[in-house]
Formats: C-alpha cells, sequence, structure tokens
C-alpha cells in the first residue's frame, strides 16, 4: 500500500475520544500514547496536540466521557436515614465503575479526577455529616469506602482476567494439598472455597463498613 501523502485529515475531540476508548478497551491504559492514538485515527501526533495538551488531559476528557454518560439514582436527602443514602451512593459508584476498571486504576492515583463523577462523595459525606459525623470524619468515611470499592473492583477485574487464562489457579492445587489437621476450617470449606470467594458480597461488606464508620466511638 502506498505511503499517504500531503495533509493529514481533519480530526476532532470527539474522534479523539472515540479512538482512545477503542485503544485502552483493547489494550489497556499503559497502551494509550499519543503516538499509538494518532496512528489509530491516521494522522501526526503533532495533530493531536491541537486539540489535546498531553496524556493526561485525554485522560480528563475520557473520564468526562464516561461521566457524562452514567445514570446517578435520584438523591435521598432529608427524609431518608443517612447510612441507607450511604450505602445506596456506595452501589450505585461501584456499578458505574464495576465495567471500566481501567478508571479506577486512574482515578486510585488521586491525581485525574471529572468533575461530573463529584455526585458519589457528595452524597456520601453530605449523609455521613447528616448522621453526626464532622466534615473531617466525613471525609475520612468516604475515602474508606472509595478504597474499600476501588479494591473491590479491581480484585475482581484481576480474578476475571485470570479464569479467562483457562489454567489451574496455584489456589486450587494449594487446597488440594492442604493440611486439615493445621487448617481445619479451611479445609472443611476447601471444595467450595472457589463458589464462596467469588460470591458478590459488596452491599453486605459495605453496609457493615457503613455501620461502623457511623457508630459513636467506644468511651
Amino acid at each position: 500500500m502506498p505511503a499517504r501523502t500531503g495533509r493529514p485529515p481533519k480530526i476532532s475531540k470527539a474522534d479523539i475520544v472515540s479512538a482512545a476508548h477503542r485503544v485502552i478497551d483493547e489494550e489497556g491504559t499503559q497502551a494509550l500514547t499519543m503516538r499509538r492514538l494518532a496512528r489509530e485515527v491516521g494522522t501526526t501526533p503533532m495533530a493531536l496536540y491541537h486539540h489535546v495538551r498531553d496524556k493526561d488531559e485525554l485522560l480528563l476528557l475520557l473520564l468526562d466521557d464516561y461521566a457524562a454518560g452514567v445514570p446517578r439514582p435520584e438523591p435521598q436527602a432529608g427524609s431518608a436515614d443517612p447510612g441507607e443514602r450511604i450505602v445506596a451512593a456506595a452501589v450505585a459508584m461501584r456499578v458505574a465503575l464495576m465495567d471500566v476498571p481501567w478508571i479506577v486504576e486512574v482515578l486510585r492515583a488521586d491525581d485525574l479526577m471529572s468533575a461530573r463523577a463529584l455526585w458519589y462523595p457528595e452524597q456520601i459525606i453530605d449523609a455521613a455529616v447528616q448522621a453526626g459525623l464532622t466534615a473531617e470524619d466525613a471525609v475520612d468515611a468516604y475515602r474508606i469506602i472509595w478504597h474499600y470499592t476501588a479494591g473491590e473492583i479491581a480484585a475482581r477485574a484481576a480474578a476475571a482476567r485470570r479464569r479467562e487464562d483457562g489454567r489451574p489457579t496455584y489456589r486450587s492445587q494449594v487446597f488440594e494439598s492442604l493440611d486439615a489437621a493445621q487448617f481445619p476450617r479451611i479445609a472443611s470449606l476447601g471444595g467450595r472455597w472457589e463458589e464462596l470467594t467469588a460470591r458478590d458480597t459488596y452491599a453486605k461488606g459495605v453496609r457493615a463498613l457503613v455501620r461502623g464508620l457511623l457508630s459513636p466511638p467506644p468511651v
């Protein structure tokens, strides 16, 4: 095929965002470079810089684009139980991020964030203050819930990738040779361990977490 000559085709931010999503979905955030993206849209890296300053700005565009399309539950301020408001917001946050673990990876760096996504911390912090926490403690509560949520999503994503390999896991080999005298409880569950640990316990876990965060400290 002859090399393309002449001026690169005109591109828009929408073209760039769409191409960047494709690269991340197929190859992950590490593969998203300006050079790789330029190849995807059939232009030059220099042409991209007319639209986005660097990779961070590109990731912000992607975060905004995704957040704009995520439906949010109606806020239940005022009459609703604050603990249940927190749980509902946490569950909604997890649902929004479960299928896009790359976003969790970006957000865990504590640098980039879309303002559109601030609905979740706003709901959680407001409900925590309503429950009697100080603003500082409410932020702590949100951060604890966020770390739990992000870790749970990342762990499930990693497990899903491992299952796609189709190879026996090292964990299964360990359970096959487990010493029942040393680990009686776990050995008794060994045959069901994979089934039990694959269950979705997020709502149960976050509800217990919220209950503890809102409980008054022991005197």
